[in-house]
Protein backbone atom coordinates (compact mmCIF):
# COMPACT_ATOMS: atom_id res chain seq x y z
CA UNK A 1 0.00 0.00 0.00
CA UNK A 2 2.90 2.36 0.69
CA UNK A 3 4.14 1.98 -2.89
CA UNK A 4 0.72 2.70 -4.35
CA UNK A 5 0.33 5.81 -2.20
CA UNK A 6 3.70 7.11 -3.35
CA UNK A 7 2.77 6.68 -6.98
CA UNK A 8 -0.52 8.48 -6.52
CA UNK A 9 1.36 11.72 -5.84
CA UNK A 10 4.29 11.00 -8.08
CA UNK A 11 2.85 12.83 -11.10
CA UNK A 12 2.66 16.23 -9.44
CA UNK A 13 2.59 18.15 -12.70
CA UNK A 14 -0.86 16.93 -13.61
CA UNK A 15 -2.35 18.20 -10.39
CA UNK A 16 -0.98 21.62 -11.24
CA UNK A 17 1.44 21.58 -8.31
CA UNK A 18 4.38 21.72 -10.67
CA UNK A 19 2.83 23.85 -13.36
CA UNK A 20 6.03 25.83 -13.91
CA UNK A 21 7.64 22.60 -15.08
CA UNK A 22 5.20 22.20 -17.94
CA UNK A 23 6.43 23.41 -21.29
CA UNK A 24 5.11 23.22 -24.81
CA UNK A 25 6.76 24.35 -28.01
CA UNK A 26 7.37 23.50 -31.63
CA UNK A 27 10.64 22.12 -32.94
CA UNK A 28 11.60 21.37 -36.49
CA UNK A 29 11.38 17.84 -37.84
CA UNK A 30 12.70 16.51 -41.10
CA UNK A 31 10.49 14.54 -43.42
CA UNK A 32 12.67 11.44 -43.00
CA UNK A 33 13.00 11.44 -39.24
CA UNK A 34 11.07 12.32 -36.11
CA UNK A 35 14.26 13.61 -34.48
CA UNK A 36 14.25 17.37 -33.80
CA UNK A 37 16.58 19.66 -35.67
CA UNK A 38 18.98 21.94 -33.78
CA UNK A 39 17.38 24.69 -31.74
CA UNK A 40 18.30 27.26 -34.35
CA UNK A 41 15.88 25.59 -36.75
CA UNK A 42 12.92 26.08 -34.43
CA UNK A 43 10.36 28.69 -35.49
CA UNK A 44 10.60 32.16 -34.07
CA UNK A 45 7.22 31.86 -32.40
CA UNK A 46 6.70 29.25 -29.71
CA UNK A 47 3.45 28.13 -28.18
CA UNK A 48 3.18 29.44 -24.61
CA UNK A 49 3.12 26.90 -21.83
CA UNK A 50 -0.53 25.95 -21.35
CA UNK A 51 -2.31 25.74 -18.06
CA UNK A 52 -3.54 22.23 -17.50
CA UNK A 53 -7.10 21.93 -18.77
CA UNK A 54 -7.12 25.36 -20.47
CA UNK A 55 -8.53 26.02 -23.93
CA UNK A 56 -7.56 28.55 -26.62
CA UNK A 57 -8.91 31.99 -25.92
CA UNK A 58 -10.65 32.37 -29.27
CA UNK A 59 -13.53 30.25 -30.44
CA UNK A 60 -12.58 27.26 -28.33
CA UNK A 61 -16.01 26.69 -26.85
CA UNK A 62 -17.87 25.75 -30.01
CA UNK A 63 -14.95 25.07 -32.29
CA UNK A 64 -13.72 22.04 -30.40
CA UNK A 65 -17.18 20.71 -29.67
CA UNK A 66 -17.06 17.26 -31.24
CA UNK A 67 -19.14 14.12 -31.12
CA UNK A 68 -17.34 10.81 -30.99
CA UNK A 69 -18.82 8.25 -33.32
CA UNK A 70 -18.01 4.96 -31.66
CA UNK A 71 -18.51 1.55 -33.20
CA UNK A 72 -19.56 -1.44 -31.12
CA UNK A 73 -18.08 -4.67 -32.47
CA UNK A 74 -19.93 -7.91 -31.72
CA UNK A 75 -18.26 -11.23 -32.50
CA UNK A 76 -20.92 -13.72 -33.60
CA UNK A 77 -20.72 -17.51 -33.92
CA UNK A 78 -23.34 -19.21 -36.08
CA UNK A 79 -24.10 -22.93 -36.27
CA UNK A 80 -26.92 -25.12 -37.48
CA UNK A 81 -29.00 -27.22 -35.10
CA UNK A 82 -26.34 -29.96 -35.18
CA UNK A 83 -23.54 -27.59 -34.18
CA UNK A 84 -21.93 -27.30 -37.62
CA UNK A 85 -20.43 -23.93 -38.53
CA UNK A 86 -22.42 -21.89 -41.02
CA UNK A 87 -20.38 -19.84 -43.50
CA UNK A 88 -21.36 -17.62 -46.40
CA UNK A 89 -23.72 -15.30 -44.54
CA UNK A 90 -23.77 -11.62 -45.45
CA UNK A 91 -24.58 -8.40 -43.67
CA UNK A 92 -28.20 -8.70 -44.83
CA UNK A 93 -28.62 -12.04 -43.04
CA UNK A 94 -28.20 -10.44 -39.58
CA UNK A 95 -30.19 -8.17 -37.32
CA UNK A 96 -28.80 -6.39 -34.23
CA UNK A 97 -30.89 -5.04 -31.39
CA UNK A 98 -29.52 -2.91 -28.58
CA UNK A 99 -31.82 -2.68 -25.58
CA UNK A 100 -34.51 -4.17 -27.88
CA UNK A 101 -34.09 -1.39 -30.48
CA UNK A 102 -32.92 -2.28 -34.02
CA UNK A 103 -29.47 -0.99 -35.01
CA UNK A 104 -28.08 -0.46 -38.50
CA UNK A 105 -25.08 -2.71 -39.20
CA UNK A 106 -22.31 -0.37 -40.37
CA UNK A 107 -19.36 -2.81 -40.29
CA UNK A 108 -19.31 -6.41 -41.45
CA UNK A 109 -16.35 -8.77 -41.30
CA UNK A 110 -16.38 -12.54 -41.88
CA UNK A 111 -13.61 -15.03 -41.13
CA UNK A 112 -13.56 -18.63 -42.31
CA UNK A 113 -10.92 -21.10 -41.12
CA UNK A 114 -8.69 -18.26 -40.01
CA UNK A 115 -8.89 -16.33 -43.28
CA UNK A 116 -10.85 -13.08 -43.73
CA UNK A 117 -13.52 -13.41 -46.42
CA UNK A 118 -13.93 -10.56 -48.89
CA UNK A 119 -17.40 -9.12 -49.36
CA UNK A 120 -19.02 -8.95 -52.81
CA UNK A 121 -18.14 -5.24 -53.01
CA UNK A 122 -14.50 -5.91 -52.18
CA UNK A 123 -14.30 -8.71 -54.74
CA UNK A 124 -15.69 -6.40 -57.42
CA UNK A 125 -13.26 -3.58 -56.64
CA UNK A 126 -9.97 -3.40 -58.62
CA UNK A 127 -7.02 -4.73 -56.65
CA UNK A 128 -3.27 -4.69 -57.01
CA UNK A 129 -1.30 -7.76 -57.99
CA UNK A 130 -1.58 -10.42 -55.25
CA UNK A 131 1.36 -11.15 -53.02
CA UNK A 132 3.12 -14.53 -53.34
CA UNK A 133 1.13 -17.23 -51.54
CA UNK A 134 -2.08 -15.20 -51.39
CA UNK A 135 -5.37 -17.08 -51.71
CA UNK A 136 -7.72 -15.66 -54.39
CA UNK A 137 -10.74 -13.99 -52.83
CA UNK A 138 -9.16 -13.67 -49.37
CA UNK A 139 -6.99 -10.94 -47.81
CA UNK A 140 -3.47 -11.85 -46.71
CA UNK A 141 -4.04 -11.24 -43.00
CA UNK A 142 -6.58 -9.87 -40.53
CA UNK A 143 -6.48 -6.20 -39.49
CA UNK A 144 -5.26 -5.29 -36.03
CA UNK A 145 -8.77 -4.88 -34.61
CA UNK A 146 -9.54 -8.51 -35.51
CA UNK A 147 -6.39 -10.20 -34.21
CA UNK A 148 -6.76 -12.41 -31.16
CA UNK A 149 -5.18 -11.94 -27.73
CA UNK A 150 -5.67 -15.17 -25.78
CA UNK A 151 -4.86 -15.54 -22.07
CA UNK A 152 -4.48 -19.12 -20.84
CA UNK A 153 -5.32 -18.75 -17.14
CA UNK A 154 -4.46 -21.75 -14.94
CA UNK A 155 -6.17 -21.34 -11.55
CA UNK A 156 -3.85 -23.46 -9.40
CA UNK A 157 -5.60 -22.33 -6.24
CA UNK A 158 -8.88 -23.91 -7.35
CA UNK A 159 -7.39 -26.98 -9.05
CA UNK A 160 -6.45 -30.53 -8.12
CA UNK A 161 -2.96 -31.36 -9.43
CA UNK A 162 -4.16 -34.57 -11.11
CA UNK A 163 -7.08 -32.78 -12.78
CA UNK A 164 -4.81 -30.00 -14.03
CA UNK A 165 -2.10 -32.22 -15.42
CA UNK A 166 -4.60 -34.58 -17.06
CA UNK A 167 -6.06 -31.84 -19.28
CA UNK A 168 -2.69 -30.34 -20.21
CA UNK A 169 -2.06 -32.84 -23.00
CA UNK A 170 -5.18 -31.71 -24.87
CA UNK A 171 -4.41 -28.09 -24.03
CA UNK A 172 -0.88 -28.32 -25.41
CA UNK A 173 -2.16 -29.83 -28.65
CA UNK A 174 -4.77 -27.09 -28.94
CA UNK A 175 -2.13 -24.38 -28.54
CA UNK A 176 0.23 -26.09 -30.94
CA UNK A 177 -2.19 -26.93 -33.74
CA UNK A 178 -5.49 -25.07 -33.50
CA UNK A 179 -4.60 -21.39 -33.40
CA UNK A 180 -4.14 -19.03 -36.33
CA UNK A 181 -0.66 -17.67 -37.12
CA UNK A 182 -0.45 -14.19 -35.65
CA UNK A 183 -2.66 -14.96 -32.65
CA UNK A 184 -1.03 -13.71 -29.45
CA UNK A 185 -1.06 -15.98 -26.43
CA UNK A 186 -0.12 -15.34 -22.79
CA UNK A 187 0.13 -17.86 -19.94
CA UNK A 188 -0.93 -16.94 -16.40
CA UNK A 189 -1.33 -18.86 -13.17
CA UNK A 190 -3.21 -17.99 -10.01
CA UNK A 191 -1.36 -19.30 -6.95
CA UNK A 192 -3.04 -17.21 -4.25
CA UNK A 193 -1.91 -14.30 -6.42
CA UNK A 194 -1.62 -13.92 -10.22
CA UNK A 195 1.65 -14.58 -12.06
CA UNK A 196 2.44 -14.05 -15.74
CA UNK A 197 4.41 -17.16 -16.68
CA UNK A 198 4.85 -16.24 -20.36
CA UNK A 199 4.03 -12.80 -21.81
CA UNK A 200 2.11 -12.40 -25.05
CA UNK A 201 3.78 -14.18 -27.92
CA UNK A 202 2.81 -15.23 -31.43
CA UNK A 203 4.60 -18.54 -30.91
CA UNK A 204 2.00 -20.81 -29.21
CA UNK A 205 4.66 -23.51 -28.94
CA UNK A 206 6.38 -21.35 -26.32
CA UNK A 207 3.21 -21.37 -24.24
CA UNK A 208 2.57 -25.07 -24.78
CA UNK A 209 6.05 -26.01 -23.60
CA UNK A 210 5.68 -23.81 -20.52
CA UNK A 211 2.77 -25.97 -19.35
CA UNK A 212 5.33 -28.64 -18.46
CA UNK A 213 6.76 -26.23 -15.90
CA UNK A 214 3.34 -25.64 -14.37
CA UNK A 215 2.81 -29.39 -13.93
CA UNK A 216 5.53 -29.25 -11.26
CA UNK A 217 3.79 -26.48 -9.30
CA UNK A 218 1.52 -26.90 -6.32
CA UNK A 219 -2.24 -27.00 -6.78
CA UNK A 220 -4.36 -26.26 -3.74
CA UNK A 221 -7.84 -27.76 -4.26
CA UNK A 222 -6.81 -30.98 -2.49
CA UNK A 223 -6.68 -29.07 0.79
CA UNK A 224 -10.14 -27.62 0.12
CA UNK A 225 -11.51 -31.13 -0.37
CA UNK A 226 -9.92 -32.26 2.86
CA UNK A 227 -11.46 -29.33 4.76
CA UNK A 228 -14.88 -30.12 3.31
CA UNK A 229 -14.73 -33.81 4.21
CA UNK A 230 -13.63 -32.99 7.74
CA UNK A 231 -16.49 -30.52 8.17
CA UNK A 232 -19.13 -32.91 6.85
CA UNK A 233 -17.81 -35.59 9.19
CA UNK A 234 -18.09 -33.19 12.15
CA UNK A 235 -21.65 -32.24 11.23
CA UNK A 236 -22.55 -35.89 10.85
CA UNK A 237 -21.66 -36.43 14.52
CA UNK A 238 -23.43 -33.31 15.81
CA UNK A 239 -26.80 -33.39 17.59
CA UNK A 240 -27.48 -29.65 17.76
CA UNK A 241 -28.48 -27.92 14.47
CA UNK A 242 -27.40 -24.51 15.79
CA UNK A 243 -23.93 -25.85 16.51
CA UNK A 244 -23.80 -27.27 12.99
CA UNK A 245 -24.86 -23.94 11.48
CA UNK A 246 -22.21 -22.09 13.49
CA UNK A 247 -19.53 -24.46 12.24
CA UNK A 248 -20.78 -24.22 8.64
CA UNK A 249 -20.82 -20.43 8.88
CA UNK A 250 -17.14 -20.34 9.84
CA UNK A 251 -16.30 -22.67 6.95
CA UNK A 252 -18.34 -20.63 4.43
CA UNK A 253 -16.76 -17.36 5.56
CA UNK A 254 -13.27 -18.75 4.92
CA UNK A 255 -14.33 -20.17 1.56
CA UNK A 256 -16.04 -16.91 0.59
CA UNK A 257 -12.94 -14.91 1.47
CA UNK A 258 -10.78 -17.10 -0.79
CA UNK A 259 -13.42 -16.80 -3.50
CA UNK A 260 -13.27 -13.00 -3.36
CA UNK A 261 -9.52 -13.06 -4.03
CA UNK A 262 -9.98 -15.50 -6.93
CA UNK A 263 -12.62 -13.31 -8.56
CA UNK A 264 -10.62 -10.13 -7.94
CA UNK A 265 -7.64 -11.66 -9.72
CA UNK A 266 -9.81 -12.44 -12.74
CA UNK A 267 -11.30 -8.95 -12.70
CA UNK A 268 -7.85 -7.35 -12.54
CA UNK A 269 -6.74 -9.48 -15.46
CA UNK A 270 -9.77 -8.40 -17.48
CA UNK A 271 -9.08 -4.75 -16.61
CA UNK A 272 -5.46 -5.00 -17.74
CA UNK A 273 -6.57 -6.44 -21.10
CA UNK A 274 -9.16 -3.74 -21.74
CA UNK A 275 -6.94 -1.44 -23.79
CA UNK A 276 -5.59 -4.11 -26.13
CA UNK A 277 -6.96 -3.87 -29.67
CA UNK A 278 -8.95 -6.63 -31.35
CA UNK A 279 -10.61 -9.75 -29.99
CA UNK A 280 -9.68 -10.99 -26.54
CA UNK A 281 -10.37 -14.28 -24.81
CA UNK A 282 -9.52 -15.93 -21.50
CA UNK A 283 -9.21 -19.72 -21.44
CA UNK A 284 -9.84 -20.39 -17.76
CA UNK A 285 -8.83 -23.78 -16.31
CA UNK A 286 -9.96 -24.77 -12.82
CA UNK A 287 -12.07 -27.27 -10.90
CA UNK A 288 -14.76 -24.64 -10.58
CA UNK A 289 -15.59 -21.68 -8.37
CA UNK A 290 -18.50 -21.99 -5.89
CA UNK A 291 -21.31 -19.67 -6.85
CA UNK A 292 -22.48 -19.83 -3.22
CA UNK A 293 -19.71 -20.58 -0.73
CA UNK A 294 -20.66 -23.60 1.40
CA UNK A 295 -24.04 -24.07 -0.26
CA UNK A 296 -23.84 -27.88 -0.17
CA UNK A 297 -22.87 -27.89 3.52
CA UNK A 298 -25.90 -25.81 4.49
CA UNK A 299 -28.09 -28.13 2.42
CA UNK A 300 -26.63 -31.09 4.26
CA UNK A 301 -27.53 -29.47 7.60
CA UNK A 302 -31.07 -28.84 6.35
CA UNK A 303 -31.28 -32.43 5.18
CA UNK A 304 -29.89 -33.92 8.41
CA UNK A 305 -31.84 -31.87 10.94
CA UNK A 306 -34.96 -31.18 8.87
CA UNK A 307 -37.21 -28.67 10.68
CA UNK A 308 -34.61 -28.16 13.37
CA UNK A 309 -32.43 -26.30 10.85
CA UNK A 310 -35.02 -24.32 8.93
CA UNK A 311 -32.70 -21.32 8.61
CA UNK A 312 -29.77 -23.25 7.11
CA UNK A 313 -30.70 -22.63 3.47
CA UNK A 314 -31.36 -18.94 4.13
CA UNK A 315 -28.01 -18.71 5.91
CA UNK A 316 -26.21 -19.86 2.77
CA UNK A 317 -27.47 -16.81 0.83
CA UNK A 318 -25.12 -14.67 2.91
CA UNK A 319 -22.25 -16.19 0.94
CA UNK A 320 -23.74 -15.84 -2.53
CA UNK A 321 -21.04 -14.67 -4.98
CA UNK A 322 -23.27 -14.56 -8.04
CA UNK A 323 -23.26 -10.75 -8.07
CA UNK A 324 -19.45 -10.73 -8.15
CA UNK A 325 -19.46 -13.22 -11.02
CA UNK A 326 -21.99 -11.04 -12.86
CA UNK A 327 -19.72 -8.03 -12.35
CA UNK A 328 -16.85 -10.02 -13.85
CA UNK A 329 -19.03 -10.97 -16.82
CA UNK A 330 -20.14 -7.36 -17.36
CA UNK A 331 -16.54 -6.18 -17.18
CA UNK A 332 -15.46 -8.78 -19.74
CA UNK A 333 -18.31 -7.84 -22.07
CA UNK A 334 -17.44 -4.16 -21.76
CA UNK A 335 -13.94 -4.94 -22.99
CA UNK A 336 -14.75 -7.40 -25.81
CA UNK A 337 -13.42 -10.36 -23.81
CA UNK A 338 -14.94 -13.83 -24.00
CA UNK A 339 -14.40 -16.53 -21.39
CA UNK A 340 -13.82 -20.15 -22.34
CA UNK A 341 -13.85 -22.30 -19.24
CA UNK A 342 -12.60 -25.85 -18.61
CA UNK A 343 -13.78 -27.83 -15.60
CA UNK A 344 -10.59 -29.85 -15.17
CA UNK A 345 -12.29 -32.19 -12.69
CA UNK A 346 -13.79 -33.92 -15.71
CA UNK A 347 -16.71 -36.32 -15.50
CA UNK A 348 -17.82 -35.97 -11.91
CA UNK A 349 -19.45 -38.80 -9.95
CA UNK A 350 -21.07 -38.68 -6.54
CA UNK A 351 -18.34 -38.56 -3.93
CA UNK A 352 -20.59 -40.61 -1.63
CA UNK A 353 -19.47 -43.78 -3.40
CA UNK A 354 -15.75 -43.20 -2.82
CA UNK A 355 -14.09 -44.60 0.28
CA UNK A 356 -12.42 -41.32 1.18
CA UNK A 357 -15.77 -39.56 1.44
CA UNK A 358 -17.78 -42.14 3.38
CA UNK A 359 -17.15 -40.41 6.68
CA UNK A 360 -20.24 -38.32 6.00
CA UNK A 361 -23.63 -39.73 5.06
CA UNK A 362 -24.27 -37.11 2.42
CA UNK A 363 -26.98 -37.87 -0.08
CA UNK A 364 -26.69 -37.77 -3.84
CA UNK A 365 -28.64 -34.49 -3.74
CA UNK A 366 -26.01 -32.80 -1.58
CA UNK A 367 -23.22 -33.99 -3.87
CA UNK A 368 -25.19 -32.85 -6.92
CA UNK A 369 -25.56 -29.41 -5.34
CA UNK A 370 -21.81 -29.34 -4.67
CA UNK A 371 -21.01 -30.12 -8.31
CA UNK A 372 -23.62 -27.75 -9.74
CA UNK A 373 -22.40 -24.98 -7.43
CA UNK A 374 -18.84 -25.31 -8.76
CA UNK A 375 -19.85 -25.54 -12.42
CA UNK A 376 -22.52 -22.84 -12.54
CA UNK A 377 -19.94 -20.06 -12.26
CA UNK A 378 -17.95 -21.57 -15.14
CA UNK A 379 -21.11 -21.73 -17.25
CA UNK A 380 -22.10 -18.14 -16.46
CA UNK A 381 -18.64 -16.76 -17.22
CA UNK A 382 -18.56 -18.51 -20.59
CA UNK A 383 -22.13 -18.35 -21.85
CA UNK A 384 -22.80 -14.73 -20.91
CA UNK A 385 -19.62 -13.51 -22.65
CA UNK A 386 -20.24 -15.45 -25.86
CA UNK A 387 -17.75 -18.20 -25.02
CA UNK A 388 -18.13 -21.90 -24.22
CA UNK A 389 -17.86 -24.00 -21.07
CA UNK A 390 -16.22 -27.43 -21.24
CA UNK A 391 -17.37 -29.68 -18.39
CA UNK A 392 -18.47 -33.24 -17.52
CA UNK A 393 -15.82 -34.78 -19.74
CA UNK A 394 -12.46 -36.37 -18.96
CA UNK A 395 -11.08 -35.36 -22.36
CA UNK A 396 -11.50 -31.67 -23.26
CA UNK A 397 -10.26 -32.22 -26.84
CA UNK A 398 -13.72 -31.99 -28.41
CA UNK A 399 -14.55 -28.86 -26.46
CA UNK A 400 -11.25 -27.26 -27.41
CA UNK A 401 -12.06 -27.92 -31.07
CA UNK A 402 -15.19 -25.82 -30.53
CA UNK A 403 -13.03 -23.08 -29.00
CA UNK A 404 -10.67 -23.24 -31.98
CA UNK A 405 -13.69 -23.03 -34.28
CA UNK A 406 -14.76 -19.81 -32.58
CA UNK A 407 -11.31 -18.31 -33.01
CA UNK A 408 -11.04 -19.28 -36.68
CA UNK A 409 -14.60 -18.94 -38.00
CA UNK A 410 -16.83 -16.07 -36.95
CA UNK A 411 -18.64 -12.93 -38.03
CA UNK A 412 -17.85 -9.50 -36.62
CA UNK A 413 -20.73 -7.04 -36.79
CA UNK A 414 -20.35 -3.36 -36.00
CA UNK A 415 -22.90 -0.67 -35.33
CA UNK A 416 -22.88 2.92 -34.07
CA UNK A 417 -25.12 3.47 -31.01
CA UNK A 418 -27.11 6.68 -30.67
CA UNK A 419 -25.45 7.38 -27.31
CA UNK A 420 -21.76 8.04 -26.79
CA UNK A 421 -19.89 7.26 -23.60
CA UNK A 422 -22.91 7.26 -21.32
CA UNK A 423 -21.26 4.73 -19.00
CA UNK A 424 -24.33 2.51 -18.95
CA UNK A 425 -24.60 -1.21 -19.67
CA UNK A 426 -26.56 -2.04 -22.83
CA UNK A 427 -28.01 -5.41 -23.81
CA UNK A 428 -27.23 -6.83 -27.25
CA UNK A 429 -29.29 -9.33 -29.22
CA UNK A 430 -28.12 -10.64 -32.61
CA UNK A 431 -30.47 -12.66 -34.79
CA UNK A 432 -30.33 -14.24 -38.22
CA UNK A 433 -33.21 -14.07 -40.65
CA UNK A 434 -32.91 -17.84 -41.01
CA UNK A 435 -34.74 -19.33 -38.05
CA UNK A 436 -32.95 -22.68 -38.29
CA UNK A 437 -29.62 -21.23 -37.15
CA UNK A 438 -28.14 -20.91 -33.66
CA UNK A 439 -26.40 -17.62 -32.83
CA UNK A 440 -23.99 -17.07 -29.93
CA UNK A 441 -22.42 -13.75 -28.83
CA UNK A 442 -21.71 -11.62 -25.77
CA UNK A 443 -24.88 -10.46 -24.07
CA UNK A 444 -24.03 -6.76 -23.76
CA UNK A 445 -21.40 -4.07 -23.21
CA UNK A 446 -20.74 -0.94 -21.18
CA UNK A 447 -20.48 2.25 -23.21
CA UNK A 448 -17.25 3.73 -21.91
CA UNK A 449 -16.29 7.36 -22.14
CA UNK A 450 -13.37 8.37 -24.33
CA UNK A 451 -11.35 9.11 -21.20
CA UNK A 452 -11.99 5.59 -19.87
CA UNK A 453 -10.95 4.01 -23.17
CA UNK A 454 -7.74 6.02 -23.30
CA UNK A 455 -6.95 5.11 -19.70
CA UNK A 456 -7.50 1.46 -20.58
CA UNK A 457 -5.04 1.81 -23.44
CA UNK A 458 -2.37 3.33 -21.19
CA UNK A 459 -2.78 0.57 -18.58
CA UNK A 460 -2.55 -2.18 -21.20
CA UNK A 461 0.52 -0.52 -22.64
CA UNK A 462 2.15 -0.60 -19.21
CA UNK A 463 1.33 -4.23 -18.52
CA UNK A 464 1.95 -5.71 -21.95
CA UNK A 465 4.15 -3.17 -23.81
CA UNK A 466 1.25 -2.81 -26.24
CA UNK A 467 2.01 0.02 -28.65
CA UNK A 468 -0.36 1.34 -31.30
CA UNK A 469 1.27 4.48 -32.57
CA UNK A 470 -0.59 5.78 -35.62
CA UNK A 471 0.26 9.40 -34.69
CA UNK A 472 3.98 8.57 -34.49
CA UNK A 473 4.33 10.16 -31.07
CA UNK A 474 7.67 10.01 -29.29
CA UNK A 475 8.84 10.16 -25.69
CA UNK A 476 12.23 11.63 -24.81
CA UNK A 477 13.74 11.42 -21.34
CA UNK A 478 15.99 14.28 -20.27
CA UNK A 479 18.68 14.04 -17.55
CA UNK A 480 17.11 13.54 -14.12
CA UNK A 481 18.12 15.26 -10.90
CA UNK A 482 18.28 13.70 -7.46
CA UNK A 483 16.13 15.25 -4.75
CA UNK A 484 17.00 15.59 -1.07
CA UNK A 485 14.48 12.86 -0.19
CA UNK A 486 16.21 10.33 -2.43
CA UNK A 487 13.65 10.49 -5.24
CA UNK A 488 14.44 11.81 -8.71
CA UNK A 489 12.86 14.55 -10.78
CA UNK A 490 12.69 13.21 -14.33
CA UNK A 491 11.91 15.67 -17.17
CA UNK A 492 10.00 14.06 -20.04
CA UNK A 493 9.22 15.45 -23.49
CA UNK A 494 6.20 14.10 -25.33
CA UNK A 495 6.66 14.79 -29.06
CA UNK A 496 3.68 14.94 -31.40
CA UNK A 497 4.18 15.49 -35.17
CA UNK A 498 1.96 18.44 -36.12
CA UNK A 499 1.40 17.03 -39.61
CA UNK A 500 -0.37 14.00 -38.14
CA UNK A 501 -2.99 16.12 -36.37
CA UNK A 502 -6.17 17.56 -37.81
CA UNK A 503 -5.83 21.37 -37.99
CA UNK A 504 -8.95 23.46 -38.54
CA UNK A 505 -9.17 27.18 -39.35
CA UNK A 506 -10.41 29.72 -36.81
CA UNK A 507 -9.99 33.50 -37.30
CA UNK A 508 -6.53 33.67 -38.89
CA UNK A 509 -5.10 30.64 -37.13
CA UNK A 510 -5.21 26.86 -37.31
CA UNK A 511 -6.15 25.00 -34.20
CA UNK A 512 -5.85 21.49 -32.88
CA UNK A 513 -6.48 19.97 -29.52
CA UNK A 514 -4.91 16.87 -28.10
CA UNK A 515 -5.42 15.10 -24.83
CA UNK A 516 -2.38 13.47 -23.27
CA UNK A 517 -2.71 10.49 -20.90
CA UNK A 518 0.16 8.92 -19.00
CA UNK A 519 0.99 6.62 -16.13
CA UNK A 520 4.11 4.99 -14.71
CA UNK A 521 4.88 1.58 -13.21
CA UNK A 522 7.92 0.32 -11.33
CA UNK A 523 9.46 -3.14 -11.53
CA UNK A 524 7.46 -4.27 -8.49
CA UNK A 525 4.14 -3.58 -10.18
CA UNK A 526 3.39 -0.35 -8.30
CA UNK A 527 1.48 1.85 -10.72
CA UNK A 528 0.35 5.45 -10.65
CA UNK A 529 -3.15 6.45 -11.50
CA UNK A 530 -3.63 7.44 -15.14
CA UNK A 531 -3.39 11.22 -15.43
CA UNK A 532 -4.55 13.36 -18.33
CA UNK A 533 -4.13 16.88 -19.62
CA UNK A 534 -5.90 18.79 -22.39
CA UNK A 535 -3.42 20.60 -24.65
CA UNK A 536 -4.68 23.23 -27.12
CA UNK A 537 -2.44 24.07 -30.09
CA UNK A 538 -2.81 27.32 -32.01
CA UNK A 539 -0.71 28.11 -35.10
CA UNK A 540 -0.85 31.37 -37.08
CA UNK A 541 -2.12 30.74 -40.60
CA UNK A 542 1.11 32.12 -42.14
CA UNK A 543 3.20 29.51 -40.26
CA UNK A 544 1.12 26.43 -41.00
CA UNK A 545 3.23 25.23 -43.94
CA UNK A 546 6.31 25.23 -41.70
CA UNK A 547 4.54 23.88 -38.61
CA UNK A 548 3.25 20.70 -40.26
CA UNK A 549 6.87 19.63 -40.73
CA UNK A 550 7.62 20.07 -37.05
CA UNK A 551 6.77 18.36 -33.79
CA UNK A 552 4.84 19.77 -30.89
CA UNK A 553 6.78 19.18 -27.68
CA UNK A 554 4.93 18.91 -24.39
CA UNK A 555 7.14 18.75 -21.31
CA UNK A 556 6.34 17.26 -17.94
CA UNK A 557 8.40 16.58 -14.84
CA UNK A 558 7.86 13.27 -13.06
CA UNK A 559 9.00 12.32 -9.61
CA UNK A 560 10.29 8.72 -9.53
CA UNK A 561 12.26 6.43 -7.27
CA UNK A 562 15.55 4.86 -8.30
CA UNK A 563 15.47 1.74 -10.44
CA UNK A 564 13.62 0.37 -13.48
CA UNK A 565 10.52 2.33 -14.43
CA UNK A 566 8.10 2.15 -17.30
CA UNK A 567 6.16 5.13 -18.66
CA UNK A 568 3.18 4.73 -20.97
CA UNK A 569 1.81 7.69 -22.91
CA UNK A 570 -1.43 7.93 -24.83
CA UNK A 571 -2.28 10.85 -27.11
CA UNK A 572 -5.70 11.49 -28.60
CA UNK A 573 -6.37 13.99 -31.39
CA UNK A 574 -9.65 15.42 -30.13
CA UNK A 575 -10.62 16.75 -33.56
CA UNK A 576 -9.53 13.85 -35.74
CA UNK A 577 -10.52 11.22 -33.14
CA UNK A 578 -7.19 9.43 -33.72
CA UNK A 579 -5.26 7.97 -30.83
CA UNK A 580 -1.81 6.54 -30.20
CA UNK A 581 0.00 4.73 -27.40
CA UNK A 582 3.69 4.27 -26.76
CA UNK A 583 5.85 2.91 -23.94
CA UNK A 584 9.26 4.01 -22.68
CA UNK A 585 11.36 1.90 -20.29
CA UNK A 586 13.84 3.79 -18.12
CA UNK A 587 16.39 2.99 -15.43
CA UNK A 588 16.27 5.91 -13.07
CA UNK A 589 19.38 6.93 -11.13
CA UNK A 590 21.72 4.70 -13.10
CA UNK A 591 22.42 6.84 -16.15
Amino acid sequence: MKRMSLYRWMLLCVAGLAAPGLTAHLVAQSAESAQPAPAAAAPAATVPAPTVGSLPAQGSGEFFESIDVSVVNVDVYVTDKKGNRVNGLTRDDFEILEDKRPMAITNFYAVQEGRPVLTAEELAAPVAAPLPGAVPGMPAEAPEDQRLHLVVYIDNFNLHPFSRNRVFGALREFLRSDLTPGDRVMLMTYDREPHVRRPFTSDPQTIASALFEIEKMNAFATQADSDRRELLSEIDDMKDPNQAITRARSYAESLFNDLQFSIDSLKNTVSSLAGLPGRKAVLYVSDGLPMVAGQDVFHYIQEKFSSGASTAIMESLTYDASRRIQELVAQANANRISFYTIDAAGLRTSSTVSAENRTANTSGMVESIHTSNLQSSLQMMAEDTGGKAIYNTNDPTKGLLTVAGDFKTYYSLGYSPVHSGDGRYHKIDVRTKRKDLVVRHREGYRDKTTEAKMSDGVISALFYDAESNSLDIGVKRLPESRRDDGLFTVPIEIRIPIGNLVLVPAEGVRQARVRIFFAAMDDGGGMSEVQSSIVPITIPEAEVATAVKQVYVYGISLMMRKGPQKLAVGVRDEVGAAQAFTVRTMNIGNS
